[in-house]
Parts: C-alpha cells; sequence; structure tokens
C-alpha cells in the first residue's frame, strides 16, 4: 500500500476529449460539487473500462479519481499480488494521472515487484540488461507486463513498467 508516482503526460490517452481534462479544469474554475463529481466519476468509468480491457478483474475494488491532484484511489480487495501491480499500472499509465493511492488488499501478499519508469532511449532489452545483468531477459519484463505491452518494442519515455524478481 502507499502512493505512487506517475508522469502526467505520459500514457495511455482514455480520457479522449474529456473526462480527465474537464475534471481538473472543473477542480480548478468555480467547481460545485455537482460537476466536481460528475466529471470526476467520468475519469474513473474510463479507467475502470481501460483495467477491464485489459482482462484484469474488475470486482471486488473501487476507482475513484481526483482530478483536482491527478490522482487515482484504488481501494479494496484483489486476488493476487500481480494483479494488484497490473491494476495500479493500468491506472498509473494514463496521460492525466500523476498519482495512484494503493489501498488495495491481497490475501495471500507475495514479494513485490520493483517498478521502472522508462526513460527517452530505453528499449526492454536495455532495461533488462539494467535489471537483471542479461539484455535477452526482455521478454520476462513483456510478460510481465501484458496485456499493457501488446508488442516488446512498443515502449514509451514516462511510462512505469513492472519488473518481476
Amino acid at each position: 500500500m502507499g502512493l505512487f508516482s506517475f508522469i502526467k503526460e505520459a500514457g495511455e490517452k482514455l480520457f479522449g476529449a474529456g473526462e480527465a481534462k474537464a475534471a481538473q479544469e472543473t477542480a480548478s474554475k468555480a467547481p460545485t460539487p455537482v460537476n466536481v463529481d460528475a466529471a470526476n466519476a467520468a475519469a474513473a468509468k474510463a479507467i475502470q473500462t481501460y483495467i477491464a480491457k485489459n482482462n484484469l478483474p474488475t470486482a471486488g475494488y473501487d476507482v475513484k479519481f481526483d482530478g483536482a491532484s491527478g490522482t487515482v484511489i484504488v481501494q479494496g480487495n484483489i486476488d493476487t499480488q500481480e494483479n494488484k501491480e497490473k491494476i495500479l499500472l493500468c491506472c498509473g499509465n494514463v496521460a492525466g494521472v500523476e498519482a495512484v493511492q494503493d489501498q488495495l488488499h491481497v490475501p495471500s501478499p507475495e514479494p513485490e515487484a520493483k517498478f521502472y519508469t522508462v526513460v527517452k532511449g530505453d528499449t526492454l532489452s536495455k532495461v533488462a540488461k539494467e535489471m537483471y545483468g542479461n539484455a535477452n531477459s526482455y521478454m520476462k519484463i513483456f510478460e510481465a507486463n501484458r496485456p499493457m505491452l501488446n508488442h516488446p518494442d512498443k515502449i514509451y519515455p514516462g511510462q512505469v513498467l513492472r519488473i518481476p524478481e
């Protein structure tokens, strides 16, 4: 549990022209509780849809979004440490999100994976060399980040990756 930081400008463009931007703008202008709540709920729904699209469990926990701070709050229960980490990454690797507050509980916690933020010029091979000492271990990182990654060459600066032991 804790707070994970992400790069706000990097990530999946889930919100199109709207939800997260609307949530942030609504929060910064003369907000009313009703329009702030509606904008935040729409952004949270877009994140939940993205989690489901990646074939991750969607039951047992709630996803909330605070547009004023760009923070996603995830709370509840999830079955495995791996699914927990993938859900946190789905929530954070979204344009407009700069933090994810992890309040997910796993019944049988396993050792946590490390996380790595991609920088310009990185490849999975380069990350594998740095993390494991062997560039050929890049598929281990790729598999640990599926289904969010659909090709080993499709990573971008600012993206946070799960690095298993």
